[in-house]
């Protein structure tokens, strides 16, 4: 298509992939079944090719249809000048880079079209900025290394867990992680034993109204007795007023929505999916209505207070009260990595030109930036009351009024009022405290907001917000590349893990499934541990080649070094041995049939036990202890395995060493030598 002197084609999605292992180790018969012997495969250079359908495993036609136009237009003799248009981030880099680099252009300039959104204004300043394609190079590479990395530890270890287990397990670098999170907590509620304390508390009327207190001090079930004395001793007391602040104060709203923060709202008041909300806000997006989604802050740059002087002027014309403000709660540069804040631009759409979804993001997106440049103040009073009991204990009771919503008539707010006994300092206050039996909460699972959270920072220790003012250490785990997956990919690593049946989402609830449960048990027999703490430590390295402070293959060494650990780590020593083969291996002779004992999904079997229906079998895992493949051929052959060291007694808890023998054609303990 023509417009003045540019010629513009596109890009739909990703045309390139990078070629799987068959092309850098083929096998010797020609075909692409999986084997060991392939791994692992670390290529020198790695290399991309038209992208294939994943069922017939042939390039798609429309993909080499539109790659040849691509091509075609940016080899032609009155084409002086290629424009990387992608989208603004590493993906939309280096998809356009592929397609140029695969295209050989030779002898033509190579620009970058950055645009934060997609009104005809933004375009037409970005081609009046372009800089020169050079200047992203750090972004490039850096996109480039999540690729390969991302390709190493997809392919080596899926291939590997596979033909381990016998089924097919997605085996990624940010998927693991976050199916594991899951797990842990749906395991920790399945484990949980509620247990019995006691609290301190009061409940008495002072003036005629309810007083409740509630005392810092717990007990535990054996301590009743002590629970009561220190009521007796409270109650003997005298509970006084103290003092009484109280003051009007201006309560700021929520800050502009990175894409996470924006899931975690429409998720938990709207149950809408990651999935949905992101394609939303991307349609938007290429509507010209939003700025760009795929962001990790909630702030704007200083150099865009101009642009949002524009914004503000279309947002004031459709009758919301909202002028400019400034301030580091909004423009912040230091919390910025490569894209501002979502926000609406200029270009207003009606109600009528969305759908009913489309509306409810669109106005979420639209209601906070409203609040947080309204013109009106949100106008509390805020009391507190301090109550002294008897020198022992102060209770603090706080309250808030709402006295001018402000911007709360146009966003969200999540606080009730709560308003105070109507007490004064050197006022007595009624008390009878009594020991509440309470009993202990197991965690929660993880929800869209939750978890969301937890992927921004896994490491973060304390129980803070994520939406308090002070965020330093959010962005500063943000740029370190502590979180697990990016604005851009997190929601798309989570659908796969849905849709690989790991996990489930009922409406903003994920719990894991039997699938999921199989995949982290299955990698912790193996000795694979993609734990959040492998995967920052990739994240941090790539943070650095972005920084232009390592290149490509540094990042990549550490990779390569972690998924060689997998495949050198195996136990030599008889009592120690944990490698139980690979799915299908044989295992030697039943005792009870003379059929084939041969490694399965879940542990060692007969082979004729849909046949005849022998039942033997000996499972992988005994007492917490994997059973080696060497062991069960021993056990097979001479009635006994070698000394297994590690079993963990389920009642105990205790460690023990022993052998297996057969007995009756089963595995049984045998602790003589």
């Amino acid at each position: 298509m023509l417009c003045g002197e540019y010629i513009i084609t596109w890009v739909f999605g990703h045309l390139f992939s990078l070629s799987d292992i068959d092309y850098y180790k083929p096998n010797p018969d020609g075909s692409t079944r999986w084997t060991i012997k392939t791994l692992p495969c670390f290529p020198e250079r790695f290399n991309f090719e038209l992208k294939k359908d994943s069922v017939t495993k042939k390039v798609d036609s429309g993909v080499s249809k539109q790659f040849e136009t691509i091509k075609a237009l940016i080899n032609r003799e009155d084409v002086d000048m290629i424009i990387n248009a992608g989208d603004a981030d590493r993906e939309g880099e280096i998809i356009v880079r592929t397609c140029v680099g695969e295209a050989k252009m030779e002898g033509k300039s190579f620009k970058r079209l950055w645009l934060p959104d997609q009104t005809s204004e933004t375009i037409l300043a970005g081609l009046n900025s372009m800089k020169d394609e050079t200047e992203y190079e750090n972004l490039a590479n850096e996109g480039y290394a999540r690729t390969y990395i991302d390709w190493l530890y997809g392919v080596n270890l899926t291939r590997f867990a596979t033909l381990k287990c016998g089924k097919l397990l997605r085996v990624g670098r940010v998927i693991v992680p976050i199916v594991k999170a899951i797990y842990d907590r749906d395991m920790a509620i399945q484990k949980f034993t509620p247990d019995i304390y006691y609290a301190l508390a009061s409940k008495e009327e002072t003036n005629g109204e309810e007083i409740e207190l509630v005392s810092k001090e717990q007990f535990n079930k054996k301590e009743f007795l002590k629970a009561q004395a220190l009521c007796d001793k409270y109650n003997a007391s005298e509970a006084v007023v103290t003092s009484k602040k109280k003051k009007k104060d201006i309560m700021k709203p929520g800050k502009l929505y990175s894409l996470t923060k924006l899931q975690n709202v429409l998720g938990k008041k709207h149950k809408m999916s990651m999935e949905k909300s992101l394609k939303i806000v991307q349609e938007l997006y290429e509507r010209g209505f939003v700025t760009y989604p795929r962001t990790n802050s909630e702030y704007m740059a200083t150099a865009e207070k101009d642009k949002v002087k524009g914004i503000l002027k279309a947002v004031g014309q459709i009758g919301y009260p909202v002028k400019f403000k400034d301030g580091k709660n909004i423009f912040d540069d230091s919390k910025i990595e490569s894209h501002s804040a979502l926000t609406p631009t200029y270009k207003i759409p009606k109600k009528t030109d969305l759908s009913e979804e489309e509306f409810i993001v669109y106005s979420t997106i639209m209601r906070r930036f409203v609040a947080v440049f309204c013109s009106e103040d949100c106008i509390v009073e805020k009391t507190e009351i301090t109550i002294d009991v008897g020198g022992f204990e102060e209770f603090t009771l706080k309250g808030n009024v709402i006295v001018d919503p402000g911007w709360i008539k146009y966003d969200d707010y999540s606080k009730k009022d709560k308003v105070l006994p109507l007490l004064e300092k050197g006022d007595k206050v009624n008390i009878d405290f009594k020991p509440v039996e309470k009993e202990t909460q197991p965690p929660k699972h993880y929800t869209i907001e939750t978890l969301n959270n937890y992927l921004k920072n896994p490491f973060r220790e304390d129980k803070k917000r994520m939406d308090e003012e002070d965020d330093a250490e959010e962005y500063k785990a943000i740029f370190e590349g502590l979180e697990l997956g990016t604005e851009a990919t997190r929601t798309g690593i989570i659908d796969n893990a849905k849709k690989s049946g790991y996990i489930e989402l009922k409406k903003d609830v994920y719990k894991i499934l039997p699938d999921g449960i199989y995949l982290i048990e299955a990698l912790q027999r193996m000795g694979i541990s993609m734990d959040k703490y492998k995967t920052a430590e990739v994240g941090k390295a790539l943070k650095k080649v972005f920084r232009g402070e390592a290149t490509i293959n540094d990042s990549i060494g550490i990779a390569q070094n972690e998924i060689r650990e997998v495949f050198e780590k195996r136990e030599t020593s008889p009592e120690k041995d944990t490698d139980d083969g690979f799915y299908g291996d044989i295992a030697g002779k039943c005792p009870l049939c003379g059929g084939e004992v041969r490694r399965t999904s879940f542990g060692y079997g007969c082979s004729n036990y849909r046949e005849k229906g022998c039942k033997f079998a000996i499972s992988h895992v005994i007492c917490k202890r994997l059973i080696s493949i060497a062991n069960v051929k021993k056990l097979l052959e001479t009635g006994k395995t070698n000394k297994i060291e590690g079993f963990i007694s389920p009642k105990s808890g205790k460690s023990f060493d022993a052998y297996l023998k057969l007995e009756g054609g089963r595995a049984v303990f045998d602790f003589n030598n």
